[in-house]
């Protein structure tokens, strides 16, 4: 049976978070609460969770402080919080769950799901999250993917170009290596808005530093550094256009 402490500065969300548990996901065994970073701390030395919900703004420091004090931490962490821009973003491109106050129980199943399929995974992307955290205004520079066998993580600067598959998506790399994830070519996106990528066609994403040349005929379509041809869609072809121009 999977175990759980939960960290929470308000009595009254971890009596809602510790009920929701018990109703929707009655196999983890909650080994218990805290209510700041040094109870949390004092707790965390006396057991090992597989799972810890933490909390994000607590009465004594951030979650992130008790993240810090366990530098090797080998629990799943969920994080509860309440909305705010840099942090959903930081945890996305971490790729780390996380549940927004007041919690849904079906997000809640989800989160708690993905972590005990990921119990036996590293937690190095726990180090891109402190990263993005730390430097908030800055656009991170790597990216946690998470497939069903690891979590790699990968400089975004590699990544030549995504592909759909699906519900899936396909991560071409500059070292030629290939990596399946299971989220949408839309999530990745919306994540990489701000970087240097173009989304050429609906099953294609790209990075535009990777281009080597656009070829007219044929409808036109990209060559790739790594010699890979993608298409562009007729109503793209303008934006890509307009874009390359101004990289001159």
């Amino acid at each position: 049976m999977p175990t759980a402490i939960l960290v929470d500065d308000m009595p009254q969300a971890l009596d809602v978070l510790k009920a929701d548990l018990q109703d929707h996901c009655p196999d983890i065994q909650i080994l218990g609460t805290a209510d700041s970073v040094i109870n949390a701390a004092k707790l965390m030395n006396k057991q090992q969770p597989d799972l810890l919900f933490l909390d994000i703004m607590l009465g004594d420091g951030t979650g992130f402080d008790l993240l810090e004090i366990f530098p090797n931490l080998s629990a799943k962490v969920i994080f509860v919080t309440a909305y705010e821009e840099h942090a959903i973003r930081a945890f996305r491109f971490a790729a780390v769950d996380y549940l927004l106050k007041p919690i849904n129980p079906e997000n809640l199943k989800g989160a708690v799901e993905r972590a005990k399929q990921q119990l036996s995974f590293s937690n190095e992307n726990i180090d891109i999250l402190k990263e993005t955290i730390r430097h908030p205004d800055d656009l991170p520079k790597r990216i946690s993917l998470h497939t069903q066998e690891k979590i790699v993580i990968v400089d975004i600067e590699t990544i030549i170009r995504c592909e759909s598959d699906g519900n899936n998506t396909l991560f071409y790399l500059k070292s030629g290596d290939r990596i399946f994830v299971t989220k949408t070519l839309k999530q990745f996106d919306q994540l990489f808005e701000e970087h240097s990528f173009f989304r050429t066609h609906q099953s294609h994403l790209i990075n535009i530093e990777h281009i080597q040349e656009y070829v007219r005929k044929e409808g036109g379509y990209l060559k790739m550094k790594n010699g890979d041809n993608i298409p562009v869609a007729v109503r793209k072809k303008a934006a890509l256009i307009e874009l390359l121009d101004n990289l001159r």
